[in-house]
């Protein structure tokens, strides 16, 4: 069985070489994951197909530097979360440093929902959070970064990100409780 990293190589070194028919092929392979990635952190679809579009050229003009250390839609995907998180930026989402002096975080992992909940429900429901919440608990959740690398991509401090995730799955909770779902305290 083929390694997952080497899944689509003869596609990969084909678009190396501005192959247009390779790149389509990629495309195709990967555009459908890829629009979901970026809806996640872009609520609007428009701009979610826009933001992926914008993440394939720019895999497409940087793969000369794509090494197969990882597969290779863990790194395209890295470029669509960057894209988003740029755009996010460009509309000027705020993301604001809190002084680390003066918060103490437990993060609060004592919080269930029922079972019966799909994931669906639950990214549906963290898409209506405020963006700062939204995009931290989805790159802790669902991306799975911890918050070293979360402080990195947002360029914010470690605190902040445990703050924005902690304060996130309250309101994420709490809006869970209202349809029905999260176990009340």
């Amino acid at each position: 069985m083929k390694s997952t990293k080497l899944l689509h190589q003869n596609l990969i070194d084909l678009c190396k070489c501005n192959n247009a028919k390779a790149q389509m092929q990629l495309y195709n392979l990967y555009s459908k994951a890829m629009f979901l990635v970026a809806r996640r952190y872009v609520k609007d679809s428009v701009l979610a197909e826009d933001v992926m579009q914008d993440a394939f050229i720019k895999a497409f003009k940087n793969l000369h530097s794509y090494k197969a250390e990882v597969s290779f839609g863990a790194w395209l995907k890295r470029i669509v979360i960057n894209q988003s998180i740029d755009e996010l930026k460009k509309k000027k989402l705020e993301l604001v440093t809190i002084n680390e002096d003066v918060v103490s975080l437990v993060e609060d992992n004592n919080w269930e929902v029922e079972s019966s909940i799909s994931s669906e429900t639950i990214i549906e429901t963290i898409q209506k959070l405020k963006d700062k919440y939204r995009v931290v608990l989805t790159l802790y959740l669902l991306e799975g970064y911890d918050h070293s690398e979360i402080s990195q991509i947002l360029n914010i401090a470690e605190v902040t990100s445990r703050t924005h995730l902690m304060r996130g799955k309250k309101q994420l909770q709490e809006q869970l409780k209202t349809i029905g779902y999260a176990e009340r305290y």
